[in-house]
């Protein structure tokens, strides 16, 4: 009994730690599923929070703009957007992330479409541990934060 007492909680856990990688109207990017979420979880764990429920939707920048303008009311694009479903020290989140606005933004400062995907990822992550960025100083801590992540994958 003590066996499968110890089985049942393994699985437990297992279904309440899940990193979803999906796409809405994009082909999925070339990317390490297995690494990427052991990296994620690793960068959570060093701000104190344990990974829950975490969902990322890769889409096209006009889907991103539709997800915008319907949940946010903002005419913008943007390469990421995050909602937050946190519980205490537990990270939880749905986060749409637009591979055109990745792919630009990667052109424009020169750095492969590879590396500019993996800061996104984490800036989301970032943001579901309550690191912001509308201030130019927490601009600042948001990129800091993000290189140190980078360095650790």
């Amino acid at each position: 009994m003590r066996n499968y007492l110890h089985i049942c909680k393994i699985c437990s856990t297992f279904a309440l730690e899940m990193i979803r990688f999906t796409t809405d109207d994009t082909a999925m990017p070339a990317l390490d599923e297995r690494q990427t979420g052991r990296w994620i979880r690793a960068v959570a764990a060093y701000y104190g929070f344990a990974v829950g429920n975490i969902n990322y939707i890769f889409c096209s920048d006009e889907r991103e703009l539709a997800v915008n303008r319907e949940f946010l009311g903002h005419d913008y694009y943007t390469d990421i957007i995050t909602f937050d479903y946190s519980t205490a020290q537990t990270l939880n989140g749905d986060i749409f992330i637009s591979l055109d606005t990745v792919r630009s933004n990667a052109e424009m400062v020169g750095v492969p479409f590879e590396q500019e995907l993996n800061r996104i990822l984490i800036h989301g992550i970032l943001h579901l541990t309550g690191q912001g960025d509308k201030t130019p100083e927490t601009k600042a801590e948001m990129t800091k934060k993000e290189e140190h992540a980078l360095a650790l994958l």
